[in-house]
């Protein structure tokens, strides 16, 4: 067998091996309950944030520890806690997604994504009553 043929099948099975980790690695959207009954794989949750239960961050002690309460899609609460700053705008976002593990108690995020209502919508709200009212 040539060197090139060798080279080319190491190739096409380390472009296998690549495909097959990422795919293994890719994370789902779901509840807080089917996280937990994989606590070692990394999820998304879909939810809203518990406004009633506040939030926990105090930069002058931790700048790192921000915590908060979310109500996924099922209406299950869990405290949330992410090792990094408070993400700017958190109280403006309508939906959160939240990147990360569940532990025995709370859910260790990785990372926060947040879908905040569009600076556009009270254009929108304007044009559609002028709309109506011609």
């Amino acid at each position: 067998m040539k060197k090139s043929h060798i080279i080319g099948i190491l190739m096409i099975i380390a472009a296998g091996l690549t495909i097959t980790m990422a795919v293994g690695n890719t994370s789902q959207y779901v509840n807080f309950s089917k996280a937990a009954e994989s606590p070692d794989r990394e999820f998304h949750i879909v939810g809203q944030w518990v406004k009633d239960k506040g939030l926990i961050y105090n930069p002058e002690k931790d700048p790192n520890y921000f915590a908060f309460y979310l109500k996924d899609d099922h209406s299950e609460v869990r405290k949330v806690v992410l090792h990094n700053n408070k993400p700017q705008d958190f109280e403006k976002s309508e939906k959160i997604v939240v990147v990360g593990k569940i532990t025995s108690v709370d859910f260790e995020a990785s990372s926060i994504l947040m879908k905040c209502p569009s600076k556009y919508a009270d254009e929108q709200v304007k044009a559609q009553q002028a709309s109506v009212l011609r």
